[in-house]
């Protein structure tokens, strides 16, 4: 035999001992019969695609039934319409009974009704603790919470069962007594799951299926990430590049310094030498204009008519 089929011998036990059972906790979780068939296909379902895992662990019942229990009670589950098959259970199973239903089920459907009323959270500890028979501290374990968080939630979850049907004798009960009592009556509801669950061999191949659906969304969606890509680089504009002469004229600037020295050196003593006989000739002019006047002062002082 090979491991493959000694893993698939195993999961097929796995799931004959516990898949009714489960669908049963499953109902009593929710109240929702088609809800509560597919929390199960769906455990095992995830069971078996970690089958390596689920193998080692030291209680693969308990694994499957961890991954039952959340998804029965998901909170997105009150959204979808096609997952709504059996919510008029809470309301039928609490109204009076009808004159031809048997007057020895009405305790049955009130229990029904009176466990649906309980928040998920305490519902699944009282499934646990006092129907299961898992102590306080394994309890705590699978729910992922302390301790005393759950002896509260569980002695809440017993409260409330007491206001709401007194018949059941749990008032002034010690909590030994009460889990008991419960379990007694729990465990004696008939077994409402309207169908059986998938068998080992379906699940295993509906996993299959899955998996192989699960890779091909994911290459798909690869290769459309891939083509929205490659679309979106062919529309985008290409960035503005300057025209090449413009690049060539500041080349051209930065590289000016190689003119001819001895040129520039030139340039500026011919400068200076114009300005300095430019300067040369505006003093000459002024000197010039200067002895003019001073001639025609003297030439005035000698005259006998301005004596």
């Amino acid at each position: 035999m090979t491991q493959r089929e000694q893993a698939a011998t195993a999961f097929d036990d796995l799931h004959t001992r516990h898949a009714a059972a489960l669908a049963q906790q499953a109902y009593l979780l929710t109240g929702r019969p088609w809800l509560a068939r597919r929390a199960v296909e769906r455990g095992f379902r995830l069971a078996w695609q970690r089958w390596p895992e689920v193998a080692v662990d030291p209680d693969p019942a308990g694994w499957v039934r961890a991954a039952v229990y959340e998804y029965a009670l998901t909170p997105w589950h009150q959204y979808c319409p096609g997952l709504r098959t059996a919510r008029g259970l809470r309301n039928t199973s609490a109204a009076e009974p009808s004159a031809a239903e048997p007057s020895a089920a009405e305790p049955d459907h009130a229990l029904s009704a009176a466990l649906l009323s309980l928040p998920a959270p305490y519902r699944r500890v009282l499934l646990l603790h006092d129907v299961l028979g898992l102590g306080p501290e394994e309890t705590a374990a699978e729910i992922e919470a302390s301790v005393p968080a759950t002896t509260a939630r569980l002695a809440h979850a017993r409260e409330r069962l007491a206001e709401l049907l007194p018949g059941l004798g749990l008032g002034g009960q010690p909590p030994v007594r009460q889990g008991e009592i419960l379990r007694a009556r729990i465990t004696a509801l008939p077994d409402v799951a309207p169908t059986a669950p998938l068998t080992a061999e379906d699940v295993r191949s509906g996993s299959a299926r899955s998996a192989r659906r699960i890779t091909r969304a994911a290459f798909g969606g690869t290769g459309l990430f891939a083509l929205v890509t490659l679309v979106m680089m062919a529309l985008t504009p290409a960035p503005y590049t300057p025209p090449e002469r413009h690049r060539a004229t500041a080349a051209h600037t930065r590289t000016a310094p190689a003119r001819d020295r001895g040129a520039e050196a030139r340039d500026h003593r011919n400068a200076a030498r114009d300005r300095k006989a430019a300067r040369e000739r505006r003093n000459a002019a002024r000197e010039q204009g200067n002895a003019a006047v001073r001639k025609k002062i003297r030439q005035a002082r000698l005259a006998p008519e301005l004596r």
